[in-house]
């Protein structure tokens, strides 16, 4: 089985993967993870596709922040949504940037919000506590 857990940056995706793992046993890939697969980032695509539609028993969790990586996702796979307001996603990312937000990060911000909004998912996640959350993608596997 592979989840997607898909959201833009400090939405909380990492944190409830980490929590997930202490209750379930997962593999997990972020992001551009597959380039390790192979030298030649096509060939490690194609690696990662196949090894997403081969995951059997295993349960993969794939991170997701880039909307041309939903296409990796095998059409059986259990998409989950997480998302967060606005003004929370640009404190989170002043925290790690020593606590100050540049405009042209917080421009991108803006208009990255909502990005994900528009897509069919199994589950969506927002304001609930991390316990909540963990619980909800639990049902959905």
């Amino acid at each position: 089985m592979v989840i997607g857990i898909i959201g833009e940056s400090c939405t909380g995706k990492t944190t409830i993967v980490n929590e997930l793992k202490k209750h379930i046993d997962i593999t997990v890939f972020q992001g551009k993870d597959y380039l390790k697969l192979d030298k030649n980032p096509k060939n490690a695509e194609l690696k990662f596709v196949k090894l997403l539609n081969e995951a059997d028993d295993r349960i993969i969790v794939y991170v997701i922040t880039e909307k041309s990586h939903l296409a990796f996702l095998p059409s059986d796979s259990k998409k989950v949504l997480v998302q967060e307001e606005l003004e929370v996603i640009k404190d989170r990312f002043s925290k790690r940037m020593n606590g100050f937000l540049p405009k042209p990060v917080e421009m991108m911000l803006e208009k990255k919000h909502g990005m994900f909004d528009h897509i069919n998912y199994d589950l969506v996640i927002k304001s609930e506590t991390l316990e909540e959350k963990v619980s909800k993608i639990l049902e959905v596997i």
